[in-house]
Formats: structure tokens, C-alpha cells, sequence
């Protein structure tokens, strides 16, 4: 990671994503995790002030280093213990059946491998744990879709890996048998970024 990643992009991602409007989207989504807590893609910290009183301790990781500086002033200024590890969700060291509830918003946009991803957050689910997701992707508008393909590669370049076009709620499928999903656009936001994917996946044996 380069000094526009790890300098840069942590203060222009944390300006763009405290507007009050993905603060509800967060704190609707936010509100029925529970137990043992692993957060994905924990960037600046911005859901801390949106889990539920009974969240006292979580794991949080992020594989962008430059990102630590804002985290820590809200994990001080925060109730909640946090783990805080500088790692990438495509490979975790955590156990088996490790947590009752992971956590993501706005960050499978952005790895690499996704799809694996996906697969180690399935296996460090309890039975009947529950993934949290929003996340914003693929347009169900053909037109919306052809410009959200024009500009990934751009965007992968400007946003340090983010993709514009992956459709979320296949990707979830893939790996989830059980999944609710809500698709919209969201509020005071560009179409080509603005389609949302909200939703919880439950892992088999609950």
C-alpha cells in the first residue's frame, strides 16, 4: 500500500461515509448483532457508535494499516473493547465457529478475493450465526450497469480496490443458503455508488 492508501484515502473515505444517512442505514442493520463480535473491514471505526448497549468487546480487522490512526480515537472514546488487527478478510486465523454475528459494511467491495471471503466468514460462524452485511454494488438498472462497468477500473484505482458492479446478493448466495436481502438506492447518493444491498445470512445448523 502506497502514501495515497494509507495518507489519504483513511480521512476522504471517513469524510464521505460519516454523512447521517449511512449513520441509520448503519444503526438499522446494527441492531440485532450479538454475542461474540467480528467486524470486517472495521476501517475508521464508524459503526462503533451504532452497536446495540449489550456489545461489550469485538473483533475488528482491516487491511489498511493507514486506517488505525482514526480507529483508535474511536475505540477510546468508545465503551466496547476492541481487538483492532491489521488483517486482510480473505484468510483469518480466527478458530471454527468462533462468533456469533460478523459484521460488514461497505467493505466486499473492495477484497480482492471476495469469494474466498466469503467462505472464511461462513466458517467462523457459529451454527445459526448470523452475517450483517450493506454494501453497495451492482445495479438492477441495465443502463446504471453499463457505467458502473466503464467506471470500476477507475474507481479499483481512486478507492483502493473498490468495484462498482458486483452483484452482492449472488455472492452471498454462493456461500449462504438463508439470506434476506434488501436492495434500494440509497438517499443523497450517485446512482452508479448508490445501490445498496442489505441484509443478514444465517449459517446452516442454528
Amino acid at each position: 500500500m502506497g502514501f495515497y492508501s494509507q495518507k489519504i484515502l483513511p480521512y476522504c473515505l471517513d469524510w464521505a461515509m460519516s454523512d447521517s444517512t449511512y449513520g441509520n442505514y448503519r444503526k438499522a442493520l446494527l441492531s440485532e448483532v450479538k454475542g461474540e463480535v467480528l467486524e470486517i473491514g472495521f476501517g475508521t471505526g464508524l459503526n462503533l457508535s451504532y452497536y446495540p448497549e449489550q456489545i461489550h468487546q469485538l473483533v475488528a480487522i482491516d487491511a489498511n494499516p493507514g486506517m488505525n490512526h482514526l480507529a483508535r480515537q474511536r475505540v477510546e472514546s468508545s465503551g466496547i473493547t476492541v481487538d483492532h488487527r491489521v488483517l486482510n478478510g480473505e484468510s483469518l486465523p480466527m478458530p471454527d465457529r468462533s462468533f456469533d454475528s460478523v459484521v460488514s459494511t461497505w467493505t466486499l467491495c473492495s477484497i480482492a478475493k471476495v469469494e474466498q471471503a466469503l467462505q472464511e466468514i461462513e466458517r467462523v460462524l457459529k451454527p445459526g450465526g448470523r452475517f450483517f452485511f450493506i454494501e453497495h454494488g451492482l445495479s438492477n438498472e441495465p443502463k446504471i450497469q453499463v457505467w458502473q462497468n466503464r467506471l470500476t477500473p477507475l474507481q479499483k484505482v481512486i478507492a483502493d480496490g473498490c468495484h462498482l458492479n458486483r452483484n452482492i446478493r449472488q455472492l452471498v448466495q454462493q456461500q449462504f443458503e438463508q439470506v434476506t436481502v434488501e436492495e434500494f438506492y440509497a438517499d443523497k447518493t450517485p446512482k452508479m455508488a448508490g445501490y445498496f444491498y442489505k441484509g443478514i445470512a444465517t449459517k446452516k445448523g442454528g
